[in-house]
């Protein structure tokens, strides 16, 4: 190929004005500059282009309409280029302000933001950990810029881009009777303690579970710390119900616990981002936001057993 992006681009200016000194005005290039570029243009590609007329410009001849057209594509073709290179040069940097709903944070928060800062060097991830409401709080103060979330009662004003489904399931110690069955029902669990994770609208979630079954759970401690709820659980105290699966099967003073499958059609609990429309989305947002939704998945969780690795486990 030996014809240019500039002769395609005087050709270009020449047909659309229909004109030498008309083209030549318009990209600030000498009219023999053009003229010798378009006769170039015409021998490389062995073909007549235009029609001159001596006192009334230039005509397109047949083929020169078809090649106008594929000219125009070749050179916006072209100019995109600029547009990826542009892209590419501008640097991830700066600070973020990432919320995370306080069971999920201890697993996916730290090597999610070590993984997007091993990627982005000159980014800064400030992390915010805290229950559902004091999160959508924080979107609307601009404390935060995007949490990390369930989808459970979110307000018009938010956009939410989800990640992966967790299901629910009963967490036991290891010596509950339940412990080494492959599976429970609600009504089963009714008859032992509930340990129940005390946050706004994570309450009315599980306690939505035992009602859509008509079943009446025996609540015998309300907690908001879920570690606390976990090392409660592996001593005895009763279960929980949960949709976080840490790798671990150890509550904090090193006792295990046993995740049991709840039996039926129970809603999971849709983990994604949440942030608020109105907010523009910056180079450093929107390179956050593919990187937790390349790096989260149903395959896939930071610190935790992902749905599609639990299925293989049973």
């Amino acid at each position: 190929m030996r014809y240019t992006l500039r002769q395609l681009e005087y050709f270009i200016a020449a047909a659309e004005t229909g004109s030498i000194t008309q083209a030549s005005e318009r990209i600030s290039i000498s009219q023999p500059s053009i003229s010798t570029a378009i006769s170039q243009l015409e021998n490389e590609l062995d073909v007549q282009l235009f029609v001159r007329h001596h006192a009334q410009g230039l005509s397109l001849t047949p083929v020169g309409r078809i090649m106008l057209v594929e000219a125009k594509r070749l050179v916006e073709q072209a100019q995109s280029l600029y547009s990826v290179a542009t892209e590419a040069r501008e640097e991830v940097r700066g600070v973020l302000n990432v919320g995370c709903f306080t069971p999920l944070a201890p697993m996916i928060l730290p090597e999610l933001a070590i993984s997007f800062k091993s990627g982005y060097p000159k980014a800064d991830i400030h992390p915010h950990v805290d229950h559902q409401e004091a999160l959508l709080n924080g979107l609307r103060r601009v404390m935060i810029d995007v949490a990390i979330t369930y989808d459970l009662q979110l307000p018009p004003d938010v956009d939410f881009q989800p990640l992966v489904d967790l299901p629910v399931h009963a967490l036991v110690g290891e010596n509950h009777p339940i412990a080494r069955h492959s599976a429970v029902t609600l009504q089963e669990l009714a008859e032992y303690p509930f340990i129940l994770l005390d946050l706004p609208i994570s309450t009315e979630y599980f306690l939505a579970i035992f009602m859509k079954e008509g079943v009446q759970p025996n609540i015998a401690y309300r907690l908001s710390q879920p570690d606390m709820i976990r090392t409660m659980v592996a001593n005895g105290y009763g279960f929980t119900l949960a949709n976080v699966t840490p790798r671990s099967d150890t509550a904090l003073d090193g006792r295990k616990v046993v995740r049991v499958r709840l039996s039926g059609d129970h809603r999971p609990m849709r983990t994604g981002l949440v942030a608020l429309k109105s907010l523009r989305k910056s180079h450093l947002m929107a390179a956050f936001t593919a990187h937790a939704r390349s790096f989260i998945s149903d395959a896939y969780i930071p610190g935790m057993v992902a749905p599609a690795m639990a299925q293989k486990r049973r």
